[in-house]
């Protein structure tokens, strides 16, 4: 008989891609039937997983109840949590709190955790702000502390970040206008296409990889590289601009999102934004890989400039 896994956020970037990736793998698509998890399984997204053979469940992250009804019977879990849809750590780790409660009770052999650095601690305090890191890091350490049999996934820079962040002038032309130097080197990541990769590497090697910090990333590429690569395959002029901290946060739209946002830039300058042996723990798990990681040419053709 098949074991479960059970996917949360399966209609979204990092949940969809890990169904899809498991659905169409020839050794896991055996191995696992699939539940999704969605608030609302009647939407169109919802029915079309359910038209793909996989079982679509209703759950709310603040009701422990609802959570035991999802997870129940799962061997394994992906577990992510969205800080962007409350702007709140509090209420992202209550819910992951809760999901890692109710996994210790209902003995998951596998849960797969989304998860972040804690910026503040890797930092020693000097970048404090970086909320959206720090509540995964927080719910990561308690799933631990549970003794969930665990893994944490640890998603680099977003690629689709650039598709905002590539601004058109009235020329044109484009520019990458970031706080950090041109230099600095950022692990840039997929989630659409690759989530699924480095989750299935994380499931076919359980053993190896329990307990363990999983990179995910295609690779490193500098603000300059990311401007220089854009032109080869657009054909556009481009640029790499790197405004003062202050002007730079005068874009966005509060001061608490800019400084967070900040932060989260300083982050990559100065901690390689994994933290200590970034470089080489990345190179590591894309080893593992079965099938490449989309690469920064790949995502920039993908798009319409």
């Amino acid at each position: 008989m098949s074991k479960l896994l059970t996917v949360f956020g399966a209609t979204g970037n990092q949940g969809g891609s890990v169904i899809r990736t498991v659905l169409g793998h020839p050794q896991l698509s055996k191995q696992f039937r699939i539940r999704a998890i969605t608030r609302d399984p009647s939407k169109p997204s919802g029915k079309a997983l359910a038209d793909q053979g996989v079982e679509v469940v209703k759950a709310d992250l603040m009701d422990k109840s609802s959570l035991a009804t999802a997870i129940k019977g799962s061997n394994a879990v992906f577990a992510v949590t969205n800080f962007w849809e409350t702007m709140s750590k509090e209420t992202e780790v209550k819910q992951g709190r809760n999901i890692a409660e109710v996994s210790a009770e209902l003995n998951v052999e596998h849960l797969v955790w989304s998860s972040l650095p804690n910026v503040t601690t890797l930092s020693n305090g000097a970048l404090p702000n970086v909320e959206h890191f720090d509540g995964k890091a927080e719910i990561d350490a308690y799933i631990r502390e549970l003794g969930v049999p665990m893994t944490s996934f640890v998603p680099g820079f977003y690629m689709s970040n650039l598709k905002s962040a590539m601004q058109k002038g009235e020329d044109g032309s484009y520019t990458l206008a970031w706080p950090v130097p041109a230099s600095t080197k950022f692990p840039l990541f997929s989630a659409g296409t690759d989530t699924g990769k480095f989750v299935a590497s994380i499931l076919l090697h359980r053993e190896q990889l329990l307990n363990a910090n999983v990179l995910a990333a295609s690779g490193w590429w500098s603000g300059q590289e990311i401007v220089d690569t854009f032109k080869e395959v657009t054909g556009k002029k481009a640029q790499y601009a790197e405004p003062p901290a202050d002007v730079w946060k005068g874009f966005l739209p509060n001061e608490k999102i800019a400084q967070e946002m900040l932060e989260n830039f300083l982050l990559v300058r100065d901690y390689k934004y994994f933290g200590a042996n970034a470089e080489q723990n990345l190179t590591s798990a894309i080893e593992l890989l079965e099938e490449a990681p989309r690469s920064l040419k790949e995502y920039f053709e993908s798009e319409q400039w």
